[in-house]
């Protein structure tokens, strides 16, 4: 596994791919309740490395459509609160108040829900140490608040010395203190800087060392540390962690839908045409 380096875009790009046909295996069925989130993870990955022409776009959206459900209701799940339940069984976190706000924003279908409730339950669940808490965490809540243009409920300067501190001696990010770098926070910390302008904060060329050095150089593919096995999740994170520190040959992403650039902006560049 990596010793630093360059980013071995092809290797991952290999990595990826094999993985995506890999439909019938042990590790892909037991998996299967999150091969959407796979999906997206690698789909990412490959555009942010200008691969996307890698798989057989056709086969992606009769598979992704295969998945959908007609009767499907975002803003049905918006509670009396402001939250939102991740299903009819109603279980609430700030990860579904991120994921409804993100999607009706991309389809410009906000004003489905109430936008000012949903803002102030994200409001409410900020702590004493400028975090968030209802479970996922800081991203979640900074992405829907930049999203629906209510970061002014947030003190910048607390969360932001709250999230720089994250940073461990190797140069990775953790996700809350005493815990292992792990390459996935090179996303849910760095986004969460930037949507607040104090990215600065951090040593970024020690980041981004970091997340090389947990390139499987051989084989492709990324891993949460060095020397760990790698997986799609991770790969997707570290790449979208350096496209964030504008690492050459990666595509710029969106802090806060977590997608590439250039698709956030094609899709609101339309709505104004």
């Amino acid at each position: 596994m990596g010793d630093g380096g360059e980013l071995a875009a092809e290797k991952h790009v290999r990595y990826i791919v094999t993985v995506e046909k890999r439909k019938d295996s042990f590790e892909s069925l037991v998996m299967e309740h999150i091969r959407l989130n796979g999906a997206y993870w690698g789909l990412t990955t490959l555009d942010l490395l200008h691969k996307l022409r890698a798989v057989e776009a056709d086969e992606v959206i009769e598979w992704i459509m295969s998945c959908y459900h007609p009767e499907s209701d975002i803003a049905g799940l918006q509670n009396e609160d402001g939250s939102f339940s991740g299903d009819i069984w109603g279980e609430v976190d700030t990860r579904f108040s991120y994921i409804a706000i993100c999607t009706l924003s991309l389809l410009h279908r906000l004003e489905k829900i109430n936008v000012q409730k949903a803002v102030d339950y994200i409001v409410s669940c900020k702590n004493l140490d400028g975090g968030f808490g209802a479970m996922p965490g800081v991203f979640c809540c900074v992405g829907a608040l930049a999203i629906t243009g209510s970061l002014h409920h947030i003190d910048r300067d607390l969360l932001g010395w709250w999230l720089c501190e994250r940073q461990c001696k190797e140069g990775g990010l953790n996700g809350r203190p005493e815990k292992l770098a792990d390459v996935c926070y090179s996303w849910w910390v760095l986004s969460s800087l930037i949507m607040i302008d104090r990215v600065h904060w951090i040593d970024k060329d020690k980041l981004a060392k970091f997340i090389l050095n947990c390139q499987d150089k051989e084989n492709g593919g990324i891993s949460d540390r060095p020397d760990n096995a790698v997986d799609i999740y991770h790969t997707y994170f570290g790449v979208a962690g350096l496209s964030l520190m504008e690492y050459p040959g990666v595509k710029p992403m969106d802090p806060a839908y977590a997608l590439p650039l250039d698709v956030v902006n094609r899709i609101f560049l339309r709505k104004e045409h």
